[in-house]
């Protein structure tokens, strides 16, 4: 009996030893994590976001220069070619924020955790198989920013009286990004039987330009954009046109109302970017992509600048007042 504790105590010992030994092992104590932070727009585009991301690594434990150190690579035009850049590298891990970003990403690489923020439709573009689960080398957060266009459209024909036709700037379609906000805004326009001006252009301030006269010529009595990285980068030109013909309108970032325009709704990309800062901590120590599900969007905004509204002339109807969540005075 006695010969078989021995043996028990000895297989124990064993064991947490070995156990002892995985721990440490994926813990990695003393290696410096390298990770990839692929951006679909400009660096100025998330220049307001990226600080909540690195704030929340820091708050668990990840510090830039002694065991994390981050490669950012930014521009729409150049995605696929920094992506296999970051593959190249052979990072850990790649943060990629915007639908062309992780698309590019996951093109990459099928092996090195992507953890993608403030994607739109991820299911519906083939980034993940399921929300619940993912599977591959894919996760991260869905933003419904395409969604909430059908809440925007709603917004404006509330805060604009009579409002029957609105102008949609948007970029080319035959892109994956802008086709799938087209599928949603055109029956919703119907639905609310509001007659959508389709505005093709692209982001440079000519383009802009041309696009605001021809919304002047199609008589439209508000703007929107789509959802896009391209119109983000341009926001404060987009606000400054939009001040200037006098037209309401209701955009997809906060940043637009800082800029100086008149009514913001949609998700809180800030909450987005610290909720991306745990997934790549769990994933950084040792969960798979795989096993943690797509999670969508919690917290949303609604904020009317009534120095805008003044400045075009518009009175803001006060039920439409009460639902926003902040009114710039």
């Amino acid at each position: 009996m006695s010969k078989y504790r021995k043996l028990v105590g000895i297989i124990a010992i064993g064991f947490t030893f070995a156990m002892c030994g995985a721990v440490v092992q994926a813990q990695q104590p003393g290696k410096v994590f390298r990770i990839g932070f692929l951006d679909a727009n400009t660096a100025a585009g998330t220049a307001v976001l990226v600080p909540a991301f690195r704030e929340e690594l820091s708050k668990l434990e990840w510090i830039e220069g002694k065991n994390l150190t981050i490669e950012y690579r930014s521009g729409p035009e150049r995605l696929p070619e920094l992506a296999v850049d970051l593959v190249r590298l052979q990072v850990d891990l790649i943060v990629a924020a915007g639908l062309t970003a992780a698309l590019a990403a996951k093109k990459a690489t099928s092996t090195i955790p992507i953890v993608m923020t403030n994607v739109g439709a991820p299911v519906a573009a083939g980034l993940v198989a399921s929300l619940a689960r993912p599977g591959g080398n894919v996760t991260g957060f869905d933003s419904l920013n395409f969604e909430l266009n059908t809440k925007r459209l709603e917004i404006l024909k509330d805060a604009v009286p009579k409002l029957a036709r609105v102008g949609l700037l948007r970029l080319p379609t035959g892109t994956l990004l802008i086709d799938l906000q087209m599928k949603e805004l055109r029956p919703a326009a119907f639905a609310l039987k509001l007659k959508l001006e389709e505005i093709e252009t692209q982001s440079d301030a000519k383009g802009l330009e041309r696009a605001f006269q021809t919304a002047e010529q199609k008589r439209v009595q508000a703007i929107m954009t789509v959802a896009t990285r391209g119109f983000s980068g341009a926001r404060k030109r987009i606000v400054e046109l939009a001040n200037k013909y006098r037209f309401p309108a209701v955009y997809f970032q906060k940043e637009f109302v800082d800029e100086g325009g008149l009514m913001f709704y949609g998700t809180d990309s800030t909450d987005i970017y610290r909720r991306a800062a745990v997934y790549v901590d769990k994933i950084l120590k040792g969960t798979k992509p795989a096993d943690l599900s797509v999670q969508q969007a919690t917290k949303f905004e609604f904020i009317i600048n009534l120095k805008a509204a003044n400045q075009i002339g518009l009175t803001i109807p006060v039920r439409v007042l009460e639902r926003a969540n902040q009114v710039i005075k």
